[in-house]
């Protein structure tokens, strides 16, 4: 217990008692706590839907960068010298040897017609070997159930068995066993003009990436079948470089074009998808700040609850004043009042929002299963699911700036409660 004339400390138990008082409204203080739960609640909302939105960006970009560097290669090297035929083991050899790189792969790429059960489609045809096929995981790992790597780059100029993406198989009809027939034009003109190429293959398996754009465009042959379909005579379109940091790719520009050897033209994926990668980023700042102004919108309202407060109040402020209460007491419990409203909202908004997150693709399959519609296209958002990835730090601030702006929201109407003049305010009383 403290002794008769001890000064009180700051924010202590009787400032929080009254602030607390406050904050339980009365009849005659209705329109305050009115004012007081749309501010709670805005708040809350405001946070909800800012770590929600930018946790489901993240996680869009995330899975986009690792879908896109896992199914592509990180650098690739084109040049007619360096693909030779004579020199393509020679170029693939010293590539490897260069530090960092972790899978080199000569490869093929060639635009087809599939025809399968009546149904055709167009494609993109990868000739690439079974060891650099199993050293794709979203390719490998993702083959489903009836079909498998077996046979694949066996026989024959490799042999007729090839891959195709999930959807790719399910446009054309076809599966794990079936028949398939491949168009393309070819590489050598006839007498009669342009010629084409066609061969029946099998399915040997059907993978799935998770992104429909590889999904429903792309199939694997062995890189022997795929030079002699194609007519490379040994050759290859260019060799793909994987490395164990993709971030490092620009840095080993020149060592691996040092590798590669005269004429050898070297470009990684920064180049290939940079537009794509800067229109995320755009997109993912805007929304940012759009979305942090819904914050301050929110805590406009603490500011009114509060100057409501402080009317209704002044009777209150000015007994509390001729008892002995500083104006540093009285700012500091409109602050608590103010304050309160603005932290109960961050909490709660940062609690769900953070649930929310975590249990996404469950809320996503409950919507679905509820309504009998896709909330998530593939073909418009090129992932089959919602993806969502919690970064802490961006977490962290999120709940900094919410609480700033309420602390800040709460200032004006707890000062103006400190500068009151008792003896105005119990004159009219």
């Amino acid at each position: 217990m403290s002794k008769p004339g001890a000064k009180a400390a700051p924010f202590g138990m009787w400032e929080r008692a009254v602030a607390g008082r406050y904050l339980r409204a009365r009849r005659q203080d209705a329109g305050v706590a009115l004012i007081s739960i749309l501010a709670f609640l805005g708040i809350g909302a405001a946070v909800l839907v800012l770590i929600v939105v930018m946790s489901v960006m993240n996680g869009f970009r995330t899975e986009l960068l690792d879908k896109i560097l896992g199914f592509n290669g990180h650098m690739y090297v084109v040049g007619e010298l360096p693909l030779s035929n004579d020199r393509i083991d020679a170029t693939v050899k010293r590539i490897r040897a260069v530090p960092g790189v972790v899978q080199v792969t000569p490869m093929i790429e060639g635009q087809v017609m599939i025809v399968g059960q009546g149904q055709r489609a167009a494609a993109f045809v990868r000739g690439v070997g079974r060891k650099d096929v199993e050293a794709t995981p979203l390719v490998s790992k993702t083959i489903k159930q009836g079909g498998s790597l077996d046979g694949y780059g066996q026989g024959e100029f490799g042999g007729d068995l090839i891959l195709l993406g999930d959807r790719l198989a399910l446009q054309l009809g076809v599966g794990p066993g079936d028949a398939v027939t491949l168009i393309a034009p070819s590489s050598a003109p006839s007498a009669f003009g342009i010629s084409v190429n066609q061969k029946d293959y099998t399915v040997g398996g059907v993978f799935s990436v998770g992104m429909s754009e590889y999904d429903q465009a792309f199939a694997y042959m062995p890189l022997e079948q795929a030079q002699l379909f194609f007519g490379k005579e040994g050759g290859v379109d260019v060799i793909e470089i994987k490395v164990d940091d993709p971030d490092s790719a620009p840095a080993l520009k020149s060592l691996i074009r040092q590798a590669a050897g005269p004429g050898a033209s070297v470009s990684d994926w920064t180049e290939k998808n940079q537009s794509f990668f800067n229109a995320l980023q755009v997109e993912r700042t805007v929304m940012r700040f759009i979305l942090f102004c819904i914050v301050i919108i929110a805590a406009i309202n603490i500011v009114s609850g509060l100057i409501m407060l402080v009317k209704n109040k002044s009777r209150d402020i000015a007994i509390l004043r001729t008892m002995g209460a500083t104006k540093n007491s009285v700012l500091r419990i409109f602050f608590m009042a103010g304050a309160s409203v603005g932290v109960a909202g961050t909490l709660a908004g940062l609690v769900i929002g953070v649930l929310f997150c975590m249990n996404i693709q469950h809320i996503q399959a409950f919507v679905e299963w509820a309504t009998g519609t896709s909330v998530f296209n593939a073909d418009v958002y090129f992932l089959t699911h919602i993806p969502a990835r919690i970064e802490w730090s961006e977490v962290a601030l999120i709940v900094g700036v919410s609480l700033l702006v309420s602390f800040i929201a709460t200032l004006p109407p707890a000062l103006r409660a400190a500068s009151l003049d008792p003896v105005e305010a119990l004159r009219y009383e």
